[in-house]
């Protein structure tokens, strides 16, 4: 059914009257700009901001074009009226869904087939590198020759920004999360030509999650410096007292030191600390900036002691006692400190909200059977015991590990290719076989643990 509406919105679309190409001229604009140029080579021009000014206008003009008419909203007839006939539609994907293409030279459009809308476009190319940063360079020329021409500089900087921001917005909602985040800075940028203090902070904190998105799907080398530019982005804005409503910026900033760790483990790790202290301290509500905390104190050593982190908990739970997340980071938290009973607990809780996912019923089994681990060992390390009481304290780890049978077979149920759960339950049945239905359970898992093999 999709495909059918999407062919007819298709035919529609096509049913307008032809007119011509994408209105981008590429040799008339690029004239243009070697033009505007030739005005910077000029001794008694470029003294002057307002040949300055018009050269940032041309090359920010040359900017917007490609996309100048394109809008969310705006209805397919609107755009083959502005923007011109496409080159073709076809049919593709915008941002998970059906949707149909309009292609042009210079950018795909993307237009809903049940609304005949656009909703987002892909810019290919440009009609010549480094538009934007010229064009800000340009005006940032001319507040120096001039600080008075500062109203007119405004102005045309703000067109530029806004046409940044558009456009970051477009790549974003087609995965080019690099490229969106420079032009979230350099929109920033634009807006502080004049005043170091004008600028959108939204804008610099925007570019600095996008980074930080970008810099987790990266390795080595390629990573270490987009986490680092992200870090500038972040600590820029909190040096200049921005945050965002819920101070999420912090824990932006955490993950930024964390994944620069490979530079010099022990500064950054502080650093990392730090920045989530910093954070929990402005905003101790903030459940993702104590995630934060207690992912870093469980998985790194010596950072800090993760009891430090009960009181924090504890207290976020009596505000919002149904959230998962703080559950499991308790259930960690406790694990941390050997405390398996609470941490038991606070996985069982996870099960209460989450009855029938996978995660919380496999990991209450999990740390049942990492409680009955610990009391083997004591038990290994115990000397002196008589018969009677090794064999009365064994039944009593036993009585542990079954414990971990129904929700290590609840999880199995949820997921039943999960190696680790067979092989849990393989093992745990295979120690308790004398007990009764074990012997039966465990012929069961063990014919499926020999399967993964």
């Amino acid at each position: 059914m999709k495909k059918v509406v999407l062919m007819a919105v298709a035919m529609l679309m096509l049913a307008v009257p032809a007119v011509n190409a994408q209105k981008v001229k590429t040799q008339s604009e690029v004239a243009k700009l070697e033009k505007a140029d030739a005005t910077l080579v000029d001794v008694k021009k470029n003294t002057k901001a307002a040949t300055w000014i018009a050269h940032g206008k041309a090359y920010a003009d040359a900017y917007a074009l490609p996309t100048k008419e394109l809008g969310r909203g705006v209805p397919s007839q609107v755009l083959q009226m502005n923007v011109g006939q496409p080159d073709a539609v076809v049919e593709g994907m915008f941002m998970g869904a059906p949707y149909y293409v309009c292609q042009y030279e210079y950018v795909d459009v993307y237009v809903n087939p049940m609304s005949g809308m656009i909703d987002g476009w892909n810019q290919k190319k440009s009609i010549k590198d480094n538009l934007a940063e010229t064009a800000i360079a340009s005006y940032t020329k001319a507040f120096e020759l001039d600080p008075k021409q500062a109203p007119k500089i405004i102005a045309n900087a703000a067109n530029l920004a806004n046409a940044l921001v558009q456009q970051g917005d477009a790549l974003n909602n087609v995965g080019r999360t690099a490229e969106a985040a420079a032009c979230f800075e350099l929109a920033y940028r634009a807006q502080c030509i004049c005043d170091a203090n004008a600028g959108d902070m939204n804008n610099l904190f925007n570019a600095g999650m996008l980074m930080t998105m970008t810099a987790s799907t990266l390795q080595g080398e390629e990573a270490l410096a987009a986490f680092e530019y992200a870090e500038k982005l972040f600590s820029e804005a909190v040096a200049k007292g921005y945050s965002d409503d819920q101070g999420n910026i912090y824990y932006y900033l955490f993950h930024c030191y964390y994944g620069q760790k490979a530079k010099n483990q022990e500064e950054y790790l502080a650093k990392a600390k730090e920045a989530l202290l910093t954070g929990i301290k402005l905003f101790p509500k903030n459940i993702t900036i104590l995630d934060g905390l207690m992912q870093l104190y469980t998985a790194e050593t010596g950072v800090g002691d993760p009891a430090e982190l009960t009181d924090m908990v504890e207290t976020s739970l009596k505000e919002n006692p149904e959230n998962y997340d703080l559950w499991f980071s308790r259930g960690r938290v406790y694990y941390a400190l050997k405390n398996y009973d609470e941490c038991i607990n606070s996985f069982e809780q996870c099960v209460k909200l989450r009855p029938e996912e996978f995660e919380p019923n496999f990991y209450v089994g999990f740390f049942i059977i990492e409680k009955a681990n610990a009391e083997v060992e004591k038990l290994n390390a115990s000397v002196g015991l008589s018969y009677q009481l090794y064999e009365e304290k064994n039944a009593e780890i036993n009585r542990i590990y079954a414990q971990a049978v129904p929700w290590l077979e609840k999880a199995h149920a949820i997921n039943p290719t999960d190696v680790a759960t067979i092989e849990y339950l393989n093992g745990i049945c295979f120690r308790l076989r004398d007990e009764a239905g074990m012997m039966e359970k465990y012929n069961k898992y063990h014919e499926l643990f020999v399967q993964t093999r």
